[in-house]
């Protein structure tokens, strides 16, 4: 029973922690990076739709991203999600494709972002401590309920605190990278 509380809260925490790199993705630095935009809503036929389902996006270079849209017709809805979003980035069209040219960050820009990185690391941290006290409460719940002996809870709760820390450590490790990938210049 234990193994499987523990099992589930680690597969909880692994989960959150690819959700936190995933938000890291969407923080811009001075690169071209697709998973920034990927997930902006356009509205297509009267539906809010994630870009990725109704446009191609590559780079092909380190500062810019190409959008083909499967569909022509939704290219003014995508350049005009692109511009709501409040990226700092000015799509430019040419009737086929979008290209979103990246513009140097300012210093002032990349110590916003860091701050942002910070915040998305904490959100992180915290799913990962409340996964762990959910987890803490089934255990204790099956202490109380006679089913384990106070050293197997004793026990579970170190390795519980174990697999926290690990996926805390993880975080910790994304947000560093995060933090370097933004300030260098």
């Amino acid at each position: 029973m234990i193994d499987e509380i523990l099992d589930d809260a680690k597969r909880k925490m692994a989960a959150a922690v690819e959700h936190t790199r995933g938000e890291f993705a969407k923080v811009r630095t001075g690169r071209a990076n697709p998973g920034l935009i990927s997930d902006l809503p356009v509205e297509y036929y009267g539906t809010k739709t994630p870009l990725q389902q109704i446009a191609g996006i590559s780079v092909p270079e380190p500062r810019m991203l190409v959008i083909n849209p499967f569909d022509h017709s939704a290219l003014k809805e995508i350049e005009r999600a692109i511009s709501s979003a409040d990226l700092g980035l000015n799509p430019n069209s040419d009737g086929q494709v979008i290209r979103v040219v990246f513009p140097e960050l300012t210093e002032e820009r990349r110590r916003e972002y860091v701050k942002l990185a910070r915040e998305r690391a904490e959100d992180g941290r915290v799913a990962v401590r409340n996964i762990r006290r959910q987890a803490k409460g089934d255990i204790g719940e099956l202490l109380d309920e006679g089913e384990v002996s106070e050293d197997e809870q004793r026990r579970a709760d170190r390795q519980l605190q174990a697999i926290t820390d690990k996926h805390t450590d993880e975080i910790d490790a994304l947000l560093e990278n995060k933090e370097h990938e933004l300030l260098e210049v």
